[in-house]
């Protein structure tokens, strides 16, 4: 007898509609055509009224699932600055945020399908008990269907399951990480991953192997439900044709999360 086919598949998101009023981010338009999942940006971190409504539409065009991608009120800061809020003030603004995406996804014959916090937020969430389970509880009170997308192991993966959500464990192509499963800090030297070919090869193994070679060399395990490709990056557009290039030669299916 032959030996089993191992089948594998996984969900390829980008952070996207993160433009707003003159300044133009990303190549959100061109990236779409190399992934299954957006998460689009509610406004408090970038984004606004018009480039949802654009950046939902053509996801809807193009078969995209939709995500909301709630982040801390910090226009200035990208997002990407912790702030001292507190669960109810989390809960709060998630909620407000997710119901942006969730009214334009509507109004365009399209429903939301999965939601993952940005940059500060997600981090914050990671690691606090307390603000992790305010984004699950909002999550939920909103659609117990939604998915959540958390950094894989971490707390708020951990705060979905609890609340009754289906969860996506999420690994970074173009990010570095800490022998405790942690993102490095972006102002960290070698936080960044800009070679193609490396990120490539690591998504691969975080696939198949459910491993990864941490900043230090020490190898730690990690599940790959979906991969991210960050949309701001220069170099988006090229690591989200490489992966979905590499991806499809290694026989892993790109699927929508939840599919």
């Amino acid at each position: 007898m032959g030996e089993d086919t191992v089948t594998y598949h996984v969900d390829l998101n980008s952070d996207l509609g993160e433009s707003f009023g003159a300044y133009t981010i990303g190549q959100d338009d061109l990236v779409m055509d190399y992934i299954s999942s957006a998460n689009i940006a509610c406004g408090y971190h970038a984004g606004d009224h018009n480039v949802i409504q654009h950046t939902v539409k053509k996801a809807t065009e193009k078969n995209v699932g939709l995500g909301a991608h709630p982040g801390l009120q910090d226009l200035i800061g990208f997002g990407r600055r912790p702030m001292k809020v507190s669960p109810e003030e989390v809960y709060n603004l998630v909620v407000y945020q997710i119901g942006a995406i969730d009214t334009f996804a509507k109004i365009n014959r399209n429903k939301l399908n999965h939601v993952k916090p940005h940059g500060a937020l997600y981090n914050m969430a990671a690691k606090d008990t307390e603000i992790s389970h305010a984004i699950a509880e909002a999550v939920y009170a909103i659609n117990p269907k939604l998915i959540l997308f958390g950094l894989a192991g971490s707390d708020l993966v951990k705060a979905g399951r609890k609340a009754g959500l289906t969860v996506a464990e999420e690994v970074f192509a173009d990010r570095t990480y800490q022998p405790d499963g942690t993102l490095t800090p972006r102002t960290t030297a070698g936080a960044m991953i800009e070679d193609p070919d490396l990120a490539s090869s690591r998504v691969i193994r975080m696939i198949k192997e459910g491993r990864v070679e941490a900043a230090d060399g020490t190898d730690i395990a990690i599940q790959a439900d979906t991969v991210c490709i960050h949309g701001d990056g220069p170099k988006s557009l090229e690591f989200a044709k490489r992966l979905h290039k590499e991806l499809t030669l290694q026989d892993i299916s790109i699927e929508k999360a939840g599919n």
